[in-house]
């Protein structure tokens, strides 16, 4: 047989295997993927495609096996890299993770992010004397998560550590860490030594699951936030449930992270009023609840990260799905209880119901593949175990 037969039999396998992974078909996928593969031959696309239709089944163990040993055959594929460091953070290998993890600045969707620094990288030693920059660059929910670990390193460095974060948070970020050396991205550039990207902290100081979760309740809320929606909240009956279905709609997991509030509806029988702190396309949802649900709407309403943690301040619970919201309420350390796919981010690791990153919440997560009914089932079970003993406390 011609070099042209191999070939083209194995790029029809590899488009059938990507194919079934369109249509979520994983199980069918990773079957046409290990008949390509047995040969040892394959192309690093195929394996690619392999691991991916592993991880979709939560054979996580697996799919970082095939990731390993592509990263020892062509170190030099940063994307793959990545995907190691995502299958190896969520197994809780925070060692090799993190250290995997650098590698995310050479993708195309996060080279737009990248802060082009003409400084060395801190990497954890203490450097008194000199002026470390530590800058924030993701997502608003990974800035809430991993700013405690700007603090560690305040006194980890024995530096002066200047703070750049986005606007949306800068407010709720001083209160955390005070007025001085502290400054808005895009603002005029300050003078440093050394810098460090909030989620390049983790590899600078060895951050291991035994740290967590450190500092907690690290943020708080804006006292005259928290007086204005409290009088806007006066007549609304309690326990108060602040509620999100929906993430952003361009985050690459949307499609199995959020849900709509119809879907919900088995929690408007636990006889609490849900705030509806949904932002983006899918707020307009709260217009119409289920039927039996009590829902104010304040999506309107919150002009900023500021209005949802004064919310969340005075909110009895959170119940949401995989969203900023998440973090910035178990950053306050109120109660949270998050609703997760059966392959969910890394940051929530695997086989467990609770987080070693914020003490005190649980996370429910879907038994299969987009079974969501099951987890609100359970959640609407323990919602009314939660109303019927009375709020843990109102503020």
């Amino acid at each position: 047989m011609s070099q042209a037969g191999p070939t083209q039999a194995l790029a029809a396998i590899h488009q059938a295997a990507a194919r079934r992974i369109e249509v979520q078909d994983y199980e069918g996928a990773e079957g046409l993927l290990r008949e390509a593969v047995a040969g040892g031959a394959a192309p690093m696309s195929t394996w690619r495609l392999l691991a991916m239709a592993l991880r979709a089944q939560g054979k996580a163990e697996a799919g970082r096996d095939v990731l390993a040993m592509l990263a020892r055959q062509v170190p030099g594929d940063l994307s793959n890299r990545f995907d190691l460091a995502e299958a190896l953070l969520l197994l809780g290998d925070f060692e090799r993770g993190w250290q995997e993890y650098r590698y995310r600045y050479s993708l195309e969707h996060t080279q737009a992010i990248e802060r082009k620094v003409q400084r060395p990288r801190w990497d954890g030693r203490p450097i008194p004397g000199q002026t470390l920059l530590i800058h924030d660059e993701q997502g608003y929910g990974d800035t809430f998560q991993f700013m405690r670990m700007a603090r560690w390193a305040r006194e980890r460095s024995q530096a002066r550590v200047i703070f750049e974060v986005n606007p949306e948070t800068l407010s709720i970020a001083r209160r955390m860490w005070g007025d001085e050396d502290i400054v808005a991205r895009g603002t005029l550039p300050v003078s440093f030594d050394q810098h460090c990207e909030l989620m390049s902290l983790p590899m600078a100081m060895g951050l291991k699951l035994a740290d967590l979760p450190g500092d907690v309740s690290y943020l708080s809320a804006d006292p005259a936030r928290v007086a204005h929606w409290r009088a806007r909240l006066a007549d609304v009956p309690k326990p108060w449930v602040a509620l999100v279905w929906a993430g952003r709609p361009e985050h690459v997991n949307d499609r199995n992270r959020s849900m709509t509030l119809d879907q919900l509806a088995p929690l408007g029988a636990s006889g609490a009023t849900f705030l509806s702190i949904q932002k983006g396309p899918a707020a307009s949802q709260a217009n119409t609840p289920p039927k039996g649900m009590t829902m104010v709407s304040l999506s309107d309403e919150i002009r900023d990260f500021e209005d949802t943690a004064a919310i969340l301040h005075l909110a009895d619970l959170l119940v949401s799905v995989d969203s900023s919201p998440v973090h910035l309420a178990g950053a306050l350390g109120r109660p949270v209880w998050v609703l997760l796919p059966f392959v969910p981010d890394w940051r929530w690791l695997l086989d467990r119901d609770d987080s070693p990153w914020y003490p005190g919440m649980r996370l429910f997560r879907q038994p299969a593949r987009s079974q969501w009914a099951t987890v609100v089932e359970r959640v609407a079970d323990e919602l009314t175990t939660f109303v019927a003993r009375g709020a843990p406390h109102a503020r």
